[in-house]
Order: structure tokens, then sequence, then C-alpha cells
């Protein structure tokens, strides 16, 4: 097991839910072993209901921001991980970054749903989030 945290990077368009859901996951699974930073090629403020359904299962991203890409082009990562189509054209090169990795999730915000049925959808990719960060963590963090 490495002696330093494992630096990860996770990048959607508006670092608003998909992000900011796995930034959560990541710091929850990976406790110690993980610092996890979230940032937006055009950043929009954390959504709320993402905060509610994170909240759910126990994981509160309530304190965090909505970051642009450019605040942490010079830091050095571990995994750079963009979560949306957009995002991973629209990104800067990260010449820190020791890995890249894209996994597209479906942006969850959908304001013409009625309230259940958007939480719903929240809920629904919020899971998917929370089983690929387990699979994630488990492959990048073996001893």
């Amino acid at each position: 097991m490495p002696t330093s945290p494992f630096r990860m990077l996770v990048i959607c368009t508006g670092n608003r839910a998909r992000s900011q859901m796995a930034h959560g996951w990541l710091r929850h699974l990976g406790g110690e072993r993980v610092v996890v930073r979230s940032a937006g090629t055009e950043p929009k403020g954390v959504h709320p209901v993402a905060i509610r359904a994170m909240a759910e299962v126990g994981i509160d991203i309530s304190d965090h921001t909505s970051d642009h890409v450019d605040e942490y082009v010079d830091e050095d990562f571990d995994l750079v991980l963009t979560v949306c189509d957009h995002a991973k054209e629209a990104c800067p090169v990260f010449p820190g970054a020791r890995r890249t990795l894209h996994r597209d999730f479906e942006d969850p915000d959908y304001p013409w749903m009625g309230e259940e049925e958007f939480a719903e959808v929240f809920r629904r990719i919020r899971d998917e989030i929370g089983d690929f960060s387990r699979e994630l963590l488990e492959r990048e963090l073996r001893e």
C-alpha cells in the first residue's frame, strides 16, 4: 500500500452533480487512502438534489464547492477522471497526471421532470457512480 494518499481529480461540465457525487463516493470509500478534488469546465454550483441524494446513503457533500478545472491544472494527480463526454472533449491537459480515465455517466439534471421522477434519476445515477467508484478504488488501491 502506498504511503501517500492516491490523488484524484474528477471532472464534468458543470461540477454540479456527477463529479460531485463521484467526489463524495471516492472520498467516502477511500477514506484516508485518497485525496479527491472535483471541478468543471463550466462550473454551475453543487446541485441541491445531488446533495440530498448523497445524504440518503450517508455521504455529506453539502460542503463541496463547484470549482473550475483551471484551478487544478498545475497540480499533480495519480488519476484525472472525466465523468461526461463534453468535459472529456473540453478538458485541458493535465501534465502532472500519471493517468487519465473517462467514464461517461448520464446527466441526471432533467428540470422538466416531476419532483419524484427527478429524484429517482439522481438516485439511479448516484448508485451507478457508487458502483463504479467501488470498482475503481479496488483496482487503483491494490497492494
